[in-house]
């Protein structure tokens, strides 16, 4: 039997070399330019025509013909484009730019290994209340307001879970006796008043309140002392703006009772409000957001090599495991990866459910936005480093290619740097970087950027557009270079900075991180200047200069749309996006009820459609009551203020109204209506999906580009003259 076995598997070794060997001589054979492109053209039709049939046998024969090209061009880039090395002039910044390729064309890889064939779905094993496990849930906050905590604590409080069988924590690392007894007496008397608010919140909702002596390994050690203080099987964790759904434990805990050796089980982050490039581009309606990729892509193709890894927030872990690891890592600034790839690497298994069971907010200004990224960028190159998952004992070797892909990426800036300056070398100094005819551009370079593109499409077409990862990494890349490069330098220097979610724009207005932006803006504007003039002064040298100036203009466009992103839009609050929902409720007016309808809601307020006259008659500020049954099948009144009333059809109103909770229970009955439901979250994002291909997708992109360069420079300019953007005289002006 095992000398069978031998031989089965020796000749599965023999079958892979030979293979391998075919590979190798078809990457290798010379051919002439035309051939080439021949042979491009066919691959790249045939994997068109595949594209009908992306599922199953067909994506992957489509996949790796994409490959092919990918891997004939590395060969043809490796051995036949490189500047001499007697011309440092020229070697140098080609070599960046070869350097550069060979990481995209690396995380390329790294990418069809995690998500070819992503898992499917999971479906949550039932259980028994009886073999419900004890939960602890942990609020961690820093200094976050009240407002945003008593929505998180209320919407975890109606968690469909028995009763007695879990326990809710805030965790109040804004309320530390360091804080409380600071020399800082401002800093001091705010930690004090913010100790004693939150004790009486929690007191008034029956949880528990908990903070410590010092803030030390920031959120790592305030979850740590959570653990300490408290003694359920399984821990669940929700950031101060995380507001769960009903069904979250039900969805979850069961994995656990299944699987002994399992430590964690990570949900999705779902977001109410959209990011800052959302906001400015006004996306968010009809877009997948940025986080999808990950989170219904990347997250389930990691879940298929059990590396799927804990997100901070939206999880819940075994204390057992927990307990065997010390606790939660803080060495990085991102405890929630440390401590996945050590559990990993102690032989602990984790589960991914795409399934979005939580809502929360994003960082509402575009600084914001990028500190937070900072913060995620510097804390897996401290994991890279530190950690270094590629040796990390324990792991298997898809684990570690699954946390070289999630820490790898992170050093994006690098190449989208190279990317955005190398065209200039050859348009303003006349540097040859790139030793190839435009015939062998086309031949190579172009079809493997029309294959990575198609592969790209492959992978993530419903969750990410064209070019919109590129408009992504270019805003970041402009701040997170100098953040990487610090923490290169210096790995344990990083501190964790709390992210600002609550935050609004009150009037349109530019980022204070705008200007470097407009500074690359121009020098690209300058570059296509160079292109002309070299057209006309070199004519023997118009083919070249056309590709590097096609190559420049590409980045100006995505410079251009940036500088919308920047452009910052008004907005009354971070967290006023409505979600439209068909409730039926009561509104009571006078002592009367009368029969309604909710129909959409946000956090601070709800949109009702009520049968009578009465309800015409509200006027602003007058004060009413709706009246509804939870999800728990229990009812209970809302006080309410009305904000505006109009007539609707068939004789009805439509009551805009703004919640006035005075005690827990109305608390409780504004997570019912926003945070109860997870289905509404799984709809809203399943609507904005779709893939609209390579070509509709860049033409989209284009017209959003045009847009918004005009609206950024209109920006750029009323700065320069103080004046206060006007997004509607924008508009009106037909920008």
């Amino acid at each position: 039997m095992r000398a069978s076995i031998r031989m089965k598997k020796g000749m599965s070794l023999l079958a892979w070399a030979i293979l391998a060997g075919c590979v190798f001589l078809l990457v290798t054979l010379p051919v002439s330019s035309d051939a080439q492109l021949m042979a491009s053209v066919v691959i790249i039709g045939s994997i068109i025509l595949m594209r009908t049939q992306a599922d199953g046998a067909w994506r992957m024969i489509a996949l790796a013909f994409g490959t092919a090209i990918v891997m004939r061009y590395v060969y043809w880039r490796t051995t036949s484009t490189l500047p001499p090395m007697s011309q440092p002039e020229n070697f140098v910044p080609g070599l960046m730019v070869y350097l550069a390729e060979m990481y995209s064309v690396a995380m390329l890889a790294l990418s069809l290994f995690v998500v070819a064939t992503p898992l499917r779905p999971r479906r949550a094993p039932p259980i028994e209340d009886a073999d419900c496990p004890t939960v602890d849930v942990f609020i961690p906050t820093y200094n976050e307001d009240p407002h945003l905590l008593v929505n998180t604590i209320a919407a975890a409080q109606a968690m469909d879970y028995p009763e007695g069988r879990f326990a809710i924590w805030l965790l109040d690392d804004g309320g530390t006796e360091q804080k409380r007894h600071s020399n800082r007496i401002l800093e001091a008397l705010a930690a004090e008043r913010r100790s004693e608010q939150l004790r009486e919140m929690c007191a008034s909702f029956g949880i528990n309140y908990l903070t410590r002596a010092r803030n030390e390994h920031a959120k790592a050690g305030n979850l740590n002392n959570g653990l300490a203080h408290s003694k359920g099987e399984l821990v669940a964790v929700f950031d101060a703006d995380h507001a769960p759904a009903r069904d979250f434990l039900k969805e979850t805990v069961g994995f656990f009772r299944e699987d002994p050796k399992l430590f964690l089980v990570q949900t999705p982050h779902f977001f109410l409000n959209p990011d800052p490039l959302e906001r400015n581009l006004e996306t968010f309606e009809t877009m997948p957001s940025e986080n999808e990729m990950f989170y219904g892509v990347i997250q389930r193709g990691l879940d298929k090599w059990d590396a799927s890894f804990f997100c901070g927030s939206a999880a819940v872990l075994r204390r057992e495991a927990l307990a065997e690891n010390g606790g939660f890592n803080g060495v990085s600034i991102t405890e929630d990866c440390e401590t996945a790839i050590e559990l990993h690497g102690r032989g602990w298994r984790s589960t991914y459910v795409d399934k979005p069971l939580i809502a929360g907010l994003q960082p509402g200004t575009f600084a914001s936005f990028i500190g937070q990224r900072s913060r995620w960028a510097q804390g897996m190159m401290q994991i890279l480093m530190l950690r270094m998952p590629l040796f990390k004992r324990g792991l298997s070797i898809p684990q570690r290619l699954c946390y070289m892909s999630s820490t790898l990426f992170w050093l994006f800036p690098f190449p989208r740097t190279i990317f955005l300056i190398a065209p200039l070398f050859y348009l303003f100094f006349g540097l040859e970087i790139f030793t190839a005819s435009a015939g062998e551009f086309l031949a190579y370079t172009l079809s493997y950027m029309i294959a990575n593109m198609i592969m790209q499409n492959y992978l993530y077409g419903e969750f990410r557009w064209p070019w919109i990862s590129e408009l992504y990494e270019y805003v970041q890349s402009v701040h997170l270079l100098p953040a990487v490069l610090s923490v290169m330098r210096r790995p344990l220097k990083p501190t964790f900075k709390v992210t600002a979610k609550d935050e609004s724009v009150s009037a349109s207005r530019l980022s204070e991180l705008a200007w470097p932006f407009f500074l690359i803006f121009g020098i690209l504007l300058l570059g296509m200047a160079a292109t002309g003039w070299r057209i006309y002064a070199e004519p023997t040298k118009v083919d070249l200069t056309l590709v590097v100036g096609g190559w420049n203009l590409l980045n100006l466009i995505i410079a251009g749309c940036a500088l919308g992103v920047i452009a910052e839009k008004g907005q009354r609050r971070a967290a006023t996006r409505r979600v439209k929902v068909s409730r039926r409720a009561e509104l009571g007016v006078g002592g009367a009820w009368y029969p309604a309808t909710v129909e959409d809601v946000s956090v601070n307020g709800a949109r009702i459609r009520a049968v009578g006259a009465p309800p015409l008659l509200l006027t602003e500020g007058a004060t009413a009551e709706l009246r509804f049954t939870t999800h728990a099948g229990r009812e209970g009144a809302l006080p309410v203020a009305v904000r505006s009333t109009q007539p609707g059809e068939g004789g009805t109103a439509l009551v805009g109204c703004r919640y006035m909770p005075v005690a827990p229970e109305h608390h409780r009955l504004v997570a019912d209506l926003l945070f109860a439901n997870s289905r509404q979250w799984s709809e809203f994002q399943e609507a904005r999906r779709g893939n609209p291909g390579l070509v509709r997708g860049t033409l989209r992109f284009l017209g959003l580009a045009g847009y918004q360069t005009v609206r950024g420079l209109v920006y750029g300019a009323r700065r320069l003259r103080s004046e206060p953007a006007d997004d509607a005289a924008l508009q009106r002006k037909g920008a």
